[in-house]
């Protein structure tokens, strides 16, 4: 058992001494809120046509922003107790109490998701929608029980539905072919994940896959979906119409993520698993919706 002591704690001195304005950034999960905001802004500049209306723009960014932030503040607090279970995120805000009592921050979570939920609506009501829908599936997520199918896949596109329909105002192929790639990516992030970090999350009581296999058939799974990921790429490049530039970074980071997956056949081994946990996070995804904004921009 986790060693969690969490008696005659002072949260005005916190942690280190963390000021409460850091306290409640991290508790939003600031680099996964940005990496959301970033691809959210990519899908954006793609759905222009590389000049997409900037006020547009920017509101949808803006909303994407307060919403996922507000989104992740909200699964943070659904997942407190069990967070401080496990040794990778017992030192988070809410486990750690750094913030206590817990409920303190829901009105700072919920504030940032109506907040991004009003300017979704002035941007289209299918923003608004399908913002709503990602916040729902997101809350309800419970990491001891649900497994990342369906609501991971539902509130992973939230933030590239929203900033593409807000310039384009409609949905199309390529926005469809958006959404699969991230479908697809969110499992091989998240298993690779919770491979590398099998013992944590087996004693915190997490059963479902891919906890309930043993690891050299759960790593099976983890290259097929490199592959899949990277055919879904080139299906989008055609789809999208993208030119040379998206082409050479998907197949650049196509090729290496593969190639990191398909180690885990032959090592099973929790470091390789971390590997390409990293490499599919900015690496791959912000590079790619990078390369996206950027090839219809530039060529």
């Amino acid at each position: 058992m986790v060693n969690c002591r969490i008696d005659n704690f002072d949260e005005s001195t916190g942690p280190k001494n963390a000021s409460w304005i850091i306290r409640y950034i991290r508790v939003i999960k600031p680099r996964e809120t940005i990496l959301l905001t970033f691809i959210g802004l990519c899908a954006g500049i793609v759905a222009g046509g590389g000049r997409p209306d900037v006020g547009t723009l920017l509101l949808a960014t803006l909303a994407i922003l307060l919403g996922s932030g507000g989104t992740n503040g909200l699964t943070n607090y659904i997942d407190r107790e069990l967070d401080a279970k496990m040794e990778r995120v017992r030192h988070r805000p809410l486990p750690s109490r750094e913030i206590f009592p817990p409920q303190k921050m829901l009105p700072w979570a919920i504030g940032l998701v109506i907040a991004g939920l009003i300017i979704a609506w002035f941007l289209h009501w299918m923003c608004f929608l399908f913002g709503a829908v990602g916040v729902i599936v997101a809350a309800t997520f419970r990491k001891r029980v649900t497994c990342v199918f369906p609501q991971g896949a539902l509130a992973g596109c939230s933030p590239v539905f929203i900033g593409y329909v807000a310039i384009s105002k409609s949905v199309d192929w390529t926005l469809l072919f958006l959404c699969l790639l991230i479908t697809i990516w969110i499992p091989l992030h998240v298993w690779s994940l919770m491979i590398a970090h099998r013992d944590d999350y087996r004693q915190a009581g997490i059963t479902y896959f891919p906890m309930s296999h043993e690891i050299k058939s759960s790593v099976r799974v983890i290259p097929f979906l490199a592959v899949l990921l990277f055919a879904c790429s080139m299906g989008l490049y055609y789809v999208g119409q993208f030119d040379i530039l998206y082409l050479i970074v998907a197949c650049i980071m196509g090729i290496l993520t593969i190639t990191s997956s398909a180690r885990l056949i032959y090592t099973g081994l929790s470091r390789d698993s971390w590997k390409v946990y990293k490499l599919t996070a900015f690496p791959y995804l912000g590079i790619l919706f990078l390369a996206m904004a950027l090839d219809v921009w530039l060529l």
